[in-house]
């Protein structure tokens, strides 16, 4: 196989071992994506003209070197940051057409968020923990829902503890199901495992794979661990902002192979 090229000249995104899964739905999209931050001699792409699909109840990866836009997508698909130029869709709701505070109730009700600093509150037991976002929209959790989430990430005997009194990985899970409470449209996974040791990496990509699988969640994980992305059912490789491969069915081999060739 040729060297793969990098940069702006990039070629356009390649599938590998044949097309990527497909849903005939999508949870989120990207067309055209760009986003600059600064002006002039000191402008930096940070996306440049991107187009990606997030099907609906599928596992996608995004990996490349640092510094190729991965958190930046994620952060724009999310709402958390905007584009300067294209459209980004969750459903069918364009971002682009909502105001402030609408951005933050469809983050709040639509999308689901984990990340690598947990980011519980203290004083809260797991169970708050994991409700919380729906006590703060003042909305009644779904009781079978709560059951069902708790069980998948096996935490009933953890619900009344705090987070110091959790192991990293618990808290991790709890975060999760923080994540999922709101049966969101897109769980965001940003570096998720980046504080845990291998055993707690390994249950929390399991638990994650198997929302998907079992409960048809869509999760779209940015992570720099081949091992990690080898759990989805697609890896997308982002160089200087562009998709320049993509990998379905992915193995550990097949990624570091990859990565090494991208320079990650």
């Amino acid at each position: 196989m040729a060297p793969l090229r990098t940069g702006s000249n990039a070629p356009p995104a390649v599938p590998e071992n044949g097309p990527a899964p497909r849903s005939s739905a999508l949870a989120a999209r990207a067309t055209h994506a760009s986003r600059t931050y600064g002006a002039g001699d000191t402008a930096v792409t940070a996306l440049d003209n991107l187009d990606l699909d997030l099907p609906a109840g599928r596992f996608t990866a995004i990996m490349g070197p640092s510094g190729s836009g991965k958190s930046t997508l994620m952060h724009c698909l999310a709402g958390l940051d905007t584009l300067t130029s294209g459209r980004v869709f969750v459903g069918t709701t364009d971002l682009a057409s909502l105001s402030d505070r609408d951005r933050t109730i469809l983050r709040r009700d639509r999308l689901g968020f984990v990340f690598q600093s947990f980011n519980l509150l203290p004083t809260l037991t797991a169970e708050e923990n994991i409700t919380l976002p729906a006590d703060l929209a003042g909305r009644a959790v779904d009781p079978a829902w709560f059951d069902t989430v708790v069980a998948k990430l096996n935490l009933g005997d953890r619900l009344r503890h705090r987070p110091a009194e959790l192991s990293g990985g618990q808290q991790q899970r709890v975060a999760v199901g923080r994540a999922l409470i709101s049966k969101p449209e897109v769980v965001f996974a940003d570096e998720p495992t980046g504080a845990l040791d291998s055993k707690a990496s390994a249950e929390l990509l399991t638990f994650l794979r198997s929302v998907v699988d079992d409960l048809g969640q869509t999760v779209l994980m940015v992570t720099h661990d081949p091992g990690a992305a080898a759990y989805a059912d697609r890896v997308v490789f982002l160089v200087d902002g562009r998709i320049v491969r993509e990998l379905a069915d992915p193995t550990k081999d097949r990624v570091l192979d990859i990565m090494g060739r991208l320079g990650g």
